[in-house]
């Protein structure tokens, strides 16, 4: 599956904001912050990946469904191969 330069620059800077709440998450860390406070963020980040995991998720199933039609491959296969990688998503 070919991602166009502007989908991966957007999922670039979306991995760079997580980065930057991970860093956060560092610095509250360093500076004994509450436990509540980096719950907090760790649960906002935790959050960002989930969703960015889901976005990722729809964007190679439509990609590879709408490939797999058009190369005459069973678009079923390809539902298969994304379900399994959604079930390792949900048990990680």
């Amino acid at each position: 599956m070919q991602t166009s330069e502007e989908t991966k620059k957007a999922q670039v800077n979306r991995l760079r904001r997580i980065e930057g709440q991970v860093r956060g998450l560092q610095r509250l860390i360093e500076d004994d912050n509450d436990c509540v406070d980096v719950l907090t963020q760790v649960s906002a980040t935790t959050r960002a990946l989930e969703s960015f995991a889901i976005q990722l998720v729809e964007q190679h199933l439509q990609a590879c469904v709408r490939e797999a039609s058009q190369d005459g491959v069973d678009p079923e296969a390809k539902v298969m191969e994304i379900t399994a990688a959604i079930a390792r998503l949900v048990r990680s």
